[in-house]
């Protein structure tokens, strides 16, 4: 009993630690986007996590961690009140997966910013906590055929799971939205966009980083004991690890490219590496840790480059290239570096195969229900504010009031 005690504490106060991350994303979406569109920015950050830890609790739950029907979701129960134990209790569970599935569900607000209705933006909030997060997350890590193939999936903390489904809906968003009215001269050129608050920013990042040795290392679901105090310390280290490495290769990348180490880049070069670590952050190395870091970092600076200027779609903050590109690398690299079963360490090709399968499959079904989901909330109750209204900004035209007075 003294164990449960123990573990159970340890989730809960790692769940708080995830839930102050909410803190952390509604900070840097708001310091990187204009101050017009502030407090649109922080309700959509309030609601997503209320309306996310309701429909969580009414049905997400158990449709990702319910009993297994043939490898694609779980058996849902409505309104789940389970006092029982396993490891940990199950409502310790639960708020711990809630406040994972609310970070899914704020990521798309970056990446659609600045020129959403409110209303359309609660709507698909519903839908990604209560259908699209939840599917994806029982393949993987609620006994769905991803967790059963002869080399399982592995994503420990959710690269995938969380980071890449919530990237991969905000892209589809991003793509049906369309840019922002001035973000693309007639010529195709690109016109910068400065967030108005780089020190909010900033501040948003340390939190988001201080709140992940929650994200990965409560996802041990245990402490007691050595073996598990050993990984819960190993896990927090290459977290770490990842995060300063990426950090400084986005910020020696954009110096080098550039000629200035610019901020924003770099900030969004930690939130790479700690995105990019989060799968494997249980089964490699301190050094490998170094290394993905390293190679988020760098595939950050070129993934923003290559929305924006290539494809033309317009993520103000950065959310699809930080969690979605980097979230599926971070999961493939974990078929190179495991120590146990991965390409580096003599364990073939196998986990390598299950890693891109895995990825290949939950950006089809998060892109495609992201697709659907976006184009028929456009066609009926519709999906962006009008042109004046966007001049305006949100905060008068859709909530009548100002974040600066």
């Amino acid at each position: 009993m003294e164990t449960i005690s123990i573990d159970t504490l340890w989730v809960l106060v790692a769940a708080v630690l995830v839930m102050l991350m909410q803190a952390g994303f509604a900070m840097v979406e708001s310091g990187f986007t204009r101050g017009k569109n502030s407090i649109n920015i922080l309700m959509k950050n309030l609601i997503d996590f209320s309306m996310g830890s309701l429909i969580f609790f009414i049905i997400g739950y158990t449709l990702m961690f319910g009993t297994d029907v043939g490898g694609l979701f779980g058996k849902p129960v409505l309104f789940l009140n389970d006092d029982g134990v396993d490891g940990i209790t199950n409502k310790a569970s639960l708020i711990f997966q809630t406040v994972f599935a609310a970070t899914a569900a704020t990521i798309v607000s970056g990446a659609v910013a600045e020129r959403t209705k409110f209303s359309s933006y609660i709507v698909f909030t519903v839908f990604i906590t209560a259908l699209i997060y939840p599917i994806a997350g029982h393949w993987i890590w609620g006994g769905g055929w991803l967790s059963t193939l002869s080399t399982p999936f592995h994503d420990f903390a959710g690269s995938t799971v969380v980071h890449s489904v919530g990237a991969w809906i905000g892209l589809a968003g991003a793509i049906v939205l369309g840019p922002r009215i001035g973000k693309y001269g007639k010529d195709g050129s690109v016109k910068a966009i400065p967030g108005h608050n780089l020190t909010i920013g900033a501040l948003g990042v340390f939190i988001l980083w201080f709140g992940w040795f929650g994200f990965n290392g409560g996802s041990q679901l245990a402490i007691a004991g050595e073996a598990n105090a050993v990984a819960v310390s190993s896990i927090f280290l290459n977290t770490n690890l990842s995060a300063a490495a990426g950090a400084l290769a986005a910020t020696a990348l954009t110096w080098i490219r550039y000629k200035k180490p610019g901020l924003s880049l770099s900030l969004n070069g930690a939130l790479a590496g700690l995105v990019a670590i989060t799968a494997g952050c249980d089964i490699v190395t301190p050094g490998a840790s170094i290394i993905i870091g390293l190679i988020a970092g760098v595939a950050l600076v070129f993934s923003v480059e290559f929305f924006d200027k290539f494809l033309k779609v317009d993520d103000p903050v950065g959310a699809i290239s930080v969690h979605g590109v980097n979230g599926a690398l971070g999961t493939i690299l974990v078929g190179f570096f495991a120590v146990d079963g991965g390409l580096f360490h003599g364990g073939g090709a196998s986990l390598l195969v299950s890693q891109l399968l895995g990825v290949g499959a939950v950006a089809a079904w998060s892109l495609g229900l992201g697709f659907l989901l976006f184009i028929g909330i456009k066609k009926t109750m519709g999906l962006r504010v009008s042109p004046t209204e966007e001049h305006v900004g949100l905060d008068i035209s859709e909530h009548g009031e100002s974040a600066y007075n």
